[in-house]
């Protein structure tokens, strides 16, 4: 079989798993919904739960706001969260040309997570409220913005004078270790109420972003991933070295912004309405790499893409299989699955152990 024809055979293969896999993730849940009164409810008439009474099933008014209102939006955060965080994640990696590069291992989502916490636990420290909710969902995106921008300016102003990747990916730890010092100082520091709330934010879930987070959520993701694959060509001659790009012409400071705004805007989002998530971003392009077995960022982009929604998706799904009355952490299940893939790419990168 020709690699064009394996390439369009593998986008197939994932668009079918990320169609299964959606519909699998409404259909978990603390009740239990038949397929057909989904599909009911997204045609718009009435549901084969009617007879509620009789049947046990739901009503199909309470079907309705389950699906749409929980399930459904659920299933969209996973799918946009998971995109975002692969296309951050193979941007780091091209630009820095480290193979273990990612949002959450430099830095960057402990960034974000400082500026959050900073803006939920700092402002009660000092007496101050949040607002209303528009005011503190437009609050904590910002501070996640600005946090992850922060982090992320100081590692590409290092990488611009050291070229070591070891050196980087060790900077990118210490500072994300600072960050997590100081998030830990305000703990101490924290009344009760939103301590908790911060402490069940870190541990990641896809479950609880709201309509209006929702709002802000999608869009500036959308924004993020269409500069991630506007910039493909640019990440295709990076890919050979800053020297060899100049002399093709590209303008590297230039393209260097545009990815530091796309990775911003993509982690820095996701991580201020679905917690710190690890792993997804540095494992995710390197299974894009392994199932299509090309380096050129036109596949390989839209490929960890695809695979970023396919993962988070199955992530979402695994951590609702304990029972009705539990839910495991959304970073556990994405470390279990994640680790296997970076334990992978150490071995298999010889360079690490020279």
């Amino acid at each position: 079989m020709k690699q064009g024809k394996k390439i369009w055979l593998a986008f197939t293969v994932i668009a079918v798993a990320i169609a299964a896999l959606l519909v699998a993730d409404i259909l978990l849940g603390s009740e239990s919904i038949a397929f057909r009164d989904i599909l009911a409810v997204f045609r718009g008439g009435g549901s084969a739960a009617a007879s509620g009474a009789e049947s046990g099933r739901l009503h199909p008014d309470i079907v309705r706001s389950i699906v749409l209102n929980i399930r459904l939006p659920r299933a969209l955060v996973a799918v946009v969260a998971g995109a975002s965080l692969a296309a951050s994640g193979l941007q780091m990696q091209t630009l820095f040309r480290n193979p273990l590069a990612g949002p959450y291992v430099l830095g960057v989502s402990s960034g974000a997570s400082l500026g959050v916490a900073l803006f939920l636990l700092g402002m009660p420290v000092l007496g101050l409220g949040a607002g209303g909710e528009i005011i503190r969902n437009m609050g904590v995106a910002g501070a996640a913005w600005v946090g992850a921008a922060a982090i992320l300016l100081l590692i590409m102003a290092v990488s611009a004078r050291m070229k070591d990747i070891m050196t980087i990916l060790i900077l990118g730890m210490m500072v994300g270790s600072a960050a997590g010092a100081f998030v830990e100082l305000l703990q101490y520091l924290s009344p009760e109420g939103p301590l908790k709330s911060y402490v069940v934010w870190t541990m990641g879930s896809v479950g609880n972003v709201t309509g209006q987070q929702l709002a802000i959520l999608v869009p500036v993701c959308a924004v993020g991933l269409g500069m991630s694959v506007g910039l493909v060509k640019s990440l295709n001659l990076l890919l050979l070295g800053e020297n060899y790009a100049r002399t093709m012409g590209l303008r590297v400071p230039l393209v260097r912004g545009a990815i530091f705004v796309s990775t911003t805007l993509l982690a820095g989002t996701v991580t201020a309405f679905c917690g710190p998530v690890g792993f997804i971003g540095i494992a995710v392009p390197h299974v894009a790499r392994m199932i299509f077995s090309d380096a050129d960022h036109r596949v390989l982009m839209p490929a960890s893409i695809m695979t970023g929604s396919a993962v988070m998706l199955l992530c979402d799904i695994v951590s609702q299989l304990p029972g009705r009355e539990m839910t495991l952490p959304l970073n556990t299940v994405t470390a279990l699955l994640g680790i296997p893939v970076v334990i992978t790419v150490i071995v298999r990168n010889r360079k690490v152990f020279m």
